[in-house]
């Protein structure tokens, strides 16, 4: 994975546990001063973390859960292909004239096998996160998308996309370039495709932006991720011309990860470390790298028109809903 700063960057809600992990290392560091065993009490305490830690992630809000899903030091697209992939060559431009750098993908070998991974990149600081334009992609981005996508299909390649945004770029020059069409293409191209296609929600999925590349066989979410067709910022700004009112629109839009699966639009909820992905990114990628080999495995029981009438049928039963009588 990628090198970066780990000074920690406390949420709100992680404060009470970050002050008792200060309170061990002070009593610890006072304790070998002063030469006085208090390895009972330590143990009692670290308990008592261990404890605080999985309560805290265990009853998180869902205006908590988008803090989580948008955390500095969440993993990122490039974190998990580097990690989970034997090899990796990333491919640039969309053929087009463009290489959007919100958009990142290529080919990889995934236990040995050659499959085809992208998706949306976020930076690590204000600077990498300006050249990203925060995983916000343009029409270019997911023209590469789809080129990509169509390289994977024309040599039988599986494809795995890794989905992390607030949305699509929403400028003026991005609708200039055709940012709806883009989109719009990508879904009815993702359709047609006959390899297996498996998406992750790593992060935050915004909107259009994340089903331009969230068309698949299997779309997997990560447990502390959020999927939204709006942000609860911008749905509260619209509704109550108050963005305050955020944490009613996040708990209105039901973004988290055992809404979805209980409204059948995500098929399997990835459980997350205690403390959440960016506490221990290893055992998150050990987590992904297996539910990715054991759904690759089941699509490969299948043909490529039963995968291809999977894929359908799974999106046109999303919003059905029956009406019983009172």
């Amino acid at each position: 994975m990628a090198t970066i700063d780990r000074k920690p960057i406390l949420l709100d809600f992680e404060k009470p546990l970050a002050d008792l992990e200060a309170r061990i290392v002070q009593i610890r560091e006072l304790a070998e001063e002063n030469d006085v065993d208090v390895s009972d009490e330590i143990r009692q305490l670290e308990a008592r973390a261990v404890q605080l830690r999985q309560e805290i992630f265990s009853g998180l809000s869902p205006t908590q859960q988008l803090q989580v899903a948008r955390h500095p030091r969440r993993p990122s697209t490039l974190d998990y292909i580097q990690a989970i992939s034997d090899e990796w060559m990333e491919l640039h431009g969309d053929r087009g004239g463009f290489d959007d750098p919100a958009v990142v993908g290529g080919v990889a070998r995934l236990a040995g096998r050659p499959v085809v991974m992208l998706g949306q990149q976020k930076g690590r600081d204000t600077k990498d996160n300006i050249t990203r334009n925060f995983g916000m992609a343009s029409p270019g981005g997911y023209r590469k998308a789809i080129r990509l996508m169509e390289h994977a299909d024309r040599f039988g390649m599986p494809i795995m996309t890794f989905i992390d945004t607030p949305g699509a770029y929403p400028g003026l020059e991005a609708e200039k370039l055709g940012q709806g069409e883009a989109i719009a293409y990508n879904l009815r191209e993702m359709f047609r495709l006959s390899v297996p296609m498996i998406c992750v929600i790593i992060g935050e999925a915004g909107s259009g932006g994340a089903l331009g590349i969230g068309v698949g066989d299997r779309l997997l979410m990560f447990e502390h991720s959020v999927y939204y067709v709006a942000s609860p910022e911008a749905c509260a700004s619209i509704l109550w011309r108050d963005a305050s009112k955020a944490h009613q629109a996040a708990e209105a839009l039901k973004i988290t990860a055992p809404d979805l699966k209980q409204l059948g639009i995500i098929d399997e909820i990835l459980p997350e470390p205690v403390g959440a992905a960016h506490a221990d990114p290893l055992k998150t990628t050990e987590i992904l790298k297996e539910a990715l080999l054991r759904h690759l495995n089941e699509l490969d029981q299948m043909t490529s028109q039963q995968r291809r009438d999977l894929r359908y049928q799974k999106f046109r039963a999303i919003g059905v809903f029956s009406e019983h009588p009172l």
